[in-house]
């Protein structure tokens, strides 16, 4: 299956499940909103990437100094983690108007963020298309909070550990079983993607060994454990609580934030209006909030006030 075959699909809705999007937005609002650039697209990435670089060098070039240290190594690790936000937007390909682009910095994004963007391209493929519907929606298969302790656990970032070191062993020895979103035709380029990957992170960890030096852990590891957990945070907000079922206005979350978290995440708070329109790049998302807000039924006035709900309802 060509990869503009399985963008086609993860952007078209099921028609016999979705809300009448053309009464919501007309076709001329939305050509003017789903125009892509590549140089909003830069420009934001190249910010990402310089909040880590001067982030990374603070944490490094104060050990000893904590008052420095700490607060450095909890920005350098969100903003690693958070580079899943670039990854989820490039494999929509509506960061770049440019697709090679968009793929390439998909997959660079996912080597950061430990996730891997030719795998989840598929995986995401089903949960827009199946978003909420049980059985079908593979985010449904991860833990839920249902009680205070599993709370924790999963903002722990534990299991989401747990699911990405078994995933990634189970795609890059062929094991398909669990993962019924990859098309037998786009499993060997899943595997190699997968393979090239954890070959990258294991020549890491031998270049730490044979140097002596904790690079691994301290550059990449030790930050994304730190900023799991508030990854954890925000994307719990997204959909959890929201109704179970096909009604792209009731079954996500948008959580109206303050504009560093909005930089970070590329704008994904704004998730109702992207799982309405997944056409629109994040650059229009705010644009596309104004026109779309009386819309949807959860609209929430930030991740402290969602996370809370989220444990006095569990």
């Amino acid at each position: 299956m060509s990869e503009e075959i399985i963008q086609s699909e993860l952007l078209e809705p099921e028609a016999d499940t979705e809300p009448n999007l053309s009464q919501i937005l007309t076709v001329q609002a939305l050509s003017v909103l789903n125009d892509r650039s590549n140089s909003k697209g830069i420009i934001q990435l190249a910010l990402h990437l310089t909040i880590i670089g001067c982030s990374g060098y603070l944490w490094s070039a104060n050990f000893g100094n904590w008052s420095v240290a700490i607060p450095a190594l909890v920005i350098y690790g969100f903003s690693m983690a958070a580079m899943f936000a670039p990854m989820h937007e490039c494999v929509h390909r509506t960061a770049f108007a440019n697709n090679r682009l968009n793929d390439s910095v998909a997959w660079f994004s996912g080597l950061l963020s430990f996730y891997n963007s030719t795998f989840f391209r598929r995986y995401h493929k089903w949960h827009h298309r199946y978003t909420r519907v049980p059985d079908k929606d593979p985010e449904l298969s991860d833990l839920k909070p249902s009680n205070v302790g599993k709370y924790l656990l999963i903002i722990s970032g534990l299991p989401w550990w747990w699911g990405k070191v078994v995933g990634h062993f189970q795609v890059a020895t062929g094991q398909f079983k669990d993962f019924p979103f990859v098309p037998e035709a786009a499993r060997a380029g899943v595997i190699n993607s997968t393979r090239w990957q954890l070959g990258i992170y294991v020549s890491a960890i031998a270049i730490s060994i044979v140097v002596g030096q904790p690079w691994f852990f301290l550059y990449w590891l030790l930050p994304l454990i730190v900023g799991q957990p508030i990854l954890r945070f925000i994307l719990l907000a997204e959909h959890t609580g929201c109704t179970l079922d096909a009604n792209l206005l009731t079954n996500t979350r948008t959580t109206l934030t303050f504009w560093p978290m909005r930089f970070f995440m590329w704008n994904m708070s704004f998730h109702a209006e992207h799982h309405l329109y997944p056409s629109i790049p994040f650059h229009a998302l705010p644009k596309a909030h104004q026109q779309l807000n009386k819309h949807f039924t959860h609209i929430e006035p930030g991740y402290m006030k969602v996370n809370w709900d989220i444990i006095t309802n569990s």
